[in-house]
């Protein structure tokens, strides 16, 4: 006889009818003639509903007789064995499947749509450069981690990221020249957290502050705060949302919330975010963006990766550059026919990076590059000089 209960693990129309006609008619067989199927048909059926329920931890011939809620699969098993080899305990670790996962994202989203609407388009400046870019990096935002000064030595929440993310880019634009183009370059894990369990995207706990749907909207703005503040500065404002390791989920949300927030705004471009490896090319000059965490060879592969991914923009180009975030210090490198650089970030340390000893500076940069001669200047706004900056 058909376990009834598998009826609640069932995902399609055809699995469900499949196991009434099973339970209706007792076997295999007689359902499958009922049905106008082979029998490996509905045999097939049977062990992928059966699959799908073990998935959530519900399979009674394995000892695994109660399984997890909807929108939950099962992470582990845990099993305490008595002097005879028998188990006596067992605990069964759920957690959010990724369907579970994304719906909460999409909910998150929706709570906070009502309130945002799209921005009314913008003059552009009355005079601008049009033979150089300035390209305003960001190193890892971290937005909505949490940290408390007795414990990991400055205190840190949602709305100080959200000042000091304001306050470093309006001293970069304004020690920057006004250009037709600029390139504002999100290098990945703006938010701290994915999901609102407050896990990183593979699931390691983190600090974080406020609700999340409240970090999202404050996040929102704090990036419509960046991309406003450029769009006064220069005609032309493009903007790449990097995949971190900190927010996979997240990071393509925030590049389609933007892009309705500026759809009405021919200035601004959002490019975007599906892939792990970005490029932006302007002139002689071809820019790499990724945010390092899959770097498998380390940075001098990277030469390759641009080349094989881009070889008419290679060969287009004369001054090529990598910009990357995730290390949360300045590092650079000379590679094969292209420069490598990494970039420190506003925020302070949480509580494990400071007890684990990191002490990286913390800054932002704007550089400004020629379509002819690459880099020829850039401006730094250190943490001191945002945090005195007036508030948003």
């Amino acid at each position: 006889m058909i376990d009834h209960k598998l009826l609640d693990y069932c995902n399609t129309k055809v699995q469900t009818d499949t196991l009434n006609a099973i339970i209706l008619h007792g076997s295999n067989a007689k359902a499958a003639k009922a049905l106008g199927k082979s029998s490996s048909a509905v045999d097939e059926t049977l062990i992928r509903v059966k699959a799908e329920a073990a998935k959530r931890l519900y399979s009674p011939e394995h000892s695994l007789p109660k399984g997890g809620a909807p929108g939950y699969v099962g992470k582990r098993i845990s099993q305490h064995l008595d002097k005879d080899g028998n188990v006596d305990h067992q605990w069964n670790i759920y957690e959010a499947s990724k369907d579970r996962q994304i719906q909460d994202l999409r909910d998150a989203v929706n709570s906070i749509a009502d309130d945002l609407k799209p921005l009314k388009p913008a003059k552009p400046p009355k005079y601008s450069d049009a033979d150089r870019m300035v390209v305003y990096p960001m190193g890892d935002p971290h937005i909505g981690m949490y940290s408390w000064a007795k414990e990991a030595g400055e205190n840190f929440d949602v709305n100080i990221a959200r000042h000091n993310l304001h306050g470093a880019m309006s001293y970069l634009a304004d020690n920057t020249p006004s250009t037709d183009t600029a390139l504002i370059l999100n290098l990945g894990d703006f938010f701290h957290a994915d999901n609102k369990s407050n896990t990183t995207t593979s699931g390691t706990p983190v600090d974080v502050d406020g609700r999340f749907a409240q970090v999202l909207e404050l996040g929102l703005l704090a990036m419509i705060d960046v991309i406003d503040i450029a769009r006064n500065k220069h005609k032309r404002v493009i903007v790449h949302n990097t995949i971190g390791n900190h927010d996979t989920h997240l990071a393509p949300m925030l590049a389609i919330a933007l892009k309705a927030w500026f759809r009405d705004e021919p200035r601004v471009e959002i490019r975007d975010t599906a892939a792990i490896h970005h490029y932006e090319q302007f002139g002689k000059v071809l820019i790499g963006v990724t945010h390092g965490h899959t770097i498998k060879k380390g940075a001098s592969g990277l030469d390759a990766v641009m080349a094989t991914d881009r070889p008419v923009m290679w060969g287009e180009s004369t001054k090529r550059y990598w910009y990357t975030g995730h290390i949360h210090s300045t590092n650079r490198a000379e590679l094969t026919g292209c420069t490598w650089e990494s970039f420190r970030n506003l925020p302070p340390n949480d509580a494990w990076h400071q007890g684990q000893g990191y002490r990286s500076g913390r800054d932002m940069v704007a550089i400004v590059h020629h379509k002819e001669h690459g880099e020829v200047a850039r401006a730094t706004c250190d943490i001191s000089i945002a945090r005195q900056k007036e508030t948003v």
